[in-house]
């Protein structure tokens, strides 16, 4: 038995061979059945005939049910009026499981019904569309930075101490040790590996205990951060817009079949090209301030204060690409990004927003350097000095200027993907209230 995955039949045209996989969807013509067989690699249709089979395997053809798992052996051939798509002229078929009453219906399901039954959802095309293009742009990151002469150095889940600011902290005991908490960041031991290796990024699972339900939260999320010793601002936004630029490229290069499935217009991706719009945070608060007064915006915005959803949409609608804001206020950014020197009150740190409508997909910036002044800010946000003391040490054994950003690949995926909604850029979404499956 030559067992073949069904992305792999224009290889094996005219040979008897097997797929291993679940019905995806059957229906009857008179003598003819056409089954549509899915193995995770792709969907074939096999077509069992009656006058070329046994009575025992039409029998076991006819009583399949939806996700009923199933091998089928027969011969692929071209289809003979679809070029470059393939069918499957069944000779036998094997039953392993006979499914019954498989929720998900070729019908209507709410949303909160597919969330339910998650991680059956899975199996639809829609689903492995979206699962497909993240797979790619992982792929596409890691190649990136890989080629690009950054080492992977993985960073803890488990930290005695924040990052980003100690109101979204999942908390539990660690041993006898007191309290250790989920990391909401790599970032801060990105510092340490990129003093030690010079370029380096981590890619793991994050964690934000924000009581938020917005469009484009999760509480677990899947984030890269790359950080670059001898590095600055302006460094940043053009490693932003090179590795976001090279991401995008890659997806319509190798995904065009599931975007199309996804409806998605790539015009508007095809126009992602260096170089990005950059815009200071002055400037876009007097962007803000004048929409506002021409009734573009139902809100004023005063200077100081961070963008909401809607600013950031409003942002990213007067450009066709990306656009990088930059040198926000010190007040609203965590408390190690490096002050601008002749503008203490604003930090050398960046965002790359998306166009429409997906706000943030990247940000970071300028680390700050002293270590005097790093220890005045640990002070100044009431952290725990102690927890600090091994991050102060890379301040006082060869301090560097040092810059880094972090980008989540949920949010990239729903923008590339053109989706609602992030809960269906990763296999099992974890949001304010949904734990489960």
């Amino acid at each position: 038995m030559n067992h073949v995955r069904i992305a792999d039949l224009a290889a094996c045209l005219g040979q008897e061979i097997t797929i291993k996989g679940w019905l995806y969807n059957a229906r009857s013509s008179g003598k003819l059945l056409f089954l549509e067989v899915r193995d995770g690699s792709g969907i074939v249709q096999a077509v069992v005939a009656k006058n070329a089979v046994s009575e025992e395997v039409w029998n076991q053809a006819a009583a399949l049910t939806q996700e009923s798992s199933v091998m089928v052996t027969g011969t692929p051939r071209e289809h003979p009026k679809r070029p470059g798509v393939y069918e499957l002229d069944v000779r036998e078929l094997d039953i392993v499981q006979l499914a019954h009453d498989y929720p998900i219906t070729p019908k209507e399901h709410g949303i909160e019904f597919l969330m339910d039954h998650r991680h059956l959802w899975l199996r639809s095309k829609r689903q492995h569309a979206i699962l497909r293009v993240r797979h790619e742009v992982i792929r596409a990151v890691r190649d990136f930075l890989d080629n690009d002469g950054f080492i992977l150095a993985d960073t803890p889940v488990l930290t005695p101490a924040a990052c980003e600011g100690t109101t979204t902290l999942f908390e539990l005991d660690y041993f006898d040790d007191g309290k250790a908490y989920l990391t909401q960041s790599g970032q801060l031991y990105n510092e340490a590996t990129a003093a030690a290796f010079g370029k380096v990024y981590c890619f793991g699972p994050t964690f934000r205990a924000e009581k938020s339900k917005t469009r484009r939260h999760l509480t677990e999320f899947w984030m890269v951060e790359p950080e670059v010793a001898y590095a600055t601002l302006d460094d940043m936004m053009t490693l932003a817009e090179r590795f976001l630029s090279f991401i995008v490229a890659r997806v319509l290069e190798r995904r065009k079949e599931e975007l199309k499935l996804l409806e998605r217009d790539v015009t508007k991706l095809e126009a992602v090209t260096p170089p990005f719009p950059r815009l200071a945070y002055d400037e876009a608060v007097k962007m803000l301030r004048a929409a506002h007064a021409e009734g573009a915006l139902d809100h004023d915005f005063e200077w100081g204060g961070d963008f909401g959803a809607p600013d950031e949409t409003y942002l990213a609608q007067q450009f066709d690409r990306p656009v990088i804001v930059h040198r926000y206020p010190a007040q609203v950014k965590a408390f190690y990004m490096e002050e601008d020197p002749e503008r203490p009150e604003v930090a050398l740190c960046l965002d790359v927003l998306a166009p429409e409508g997906y706000g943030e997909i990247i940000g970071g910036g300028q680390r700050m350097q002293s270590y005097d002044k790093l220890v005045q800010r640990i002070a100044d946000h009431n952290l725990p000095r102690e927890a600090f003391e091994w991050y102060l040490d890379l301040r006082k054994y060869g301090s560097v200027p040092h810059a880094g950003f972090g980008m989540g690949i949920e949010r990239c995926v729903a923008w590339l993907c053109g989706l609602e909604h992030v809960r269906e850029t990763i296999p099992f979404p974890r949001m304010l209230y949904r734990l489960r499956p």
